[in-house]
């Protein structure tokens, strides 16, 4: 635990856990009870995942089945669908 103190502002540098239930408890004796403090937390950065293309996540998938053998059969069967709207 490290002290600093700027003109008449201290900060306290404190390391602790996160406990069950995603809380965390602070004990130092420079703490006066009732006191208002502010707290700033700071997160262990995570790494990131690497960044990827539309296309890289699309070839990357797994050649699965196809709703239709060729495009041109797909055009003729969602065509056949639209004409179904206007009848």
């Amino acid at each position: 635990m490290a002290t600093e103190t700027s003109g008449l502002q201290a900060a306290l540098h404190i390391t602790t856990r996160v406990q069950p239930g995603n809380k965390i408890e602070i004990i130092a004796p420079e703490l006066i009870e009732g006191e208002a403090v502010e707290v700033f937390l700071v997160l262990p950065r995570q790494a990131e995942p690497p960044r990827r293309s539309a296309l890289e996540i699309i070839e990357s998938l797994p050649p699965g089945p196809r709703s239709y053998p060729t495009w041109e059969e797909f055009e003729r069967r969602f065509q056949g669908e639209r004409d179904s709207w206007e009848r």
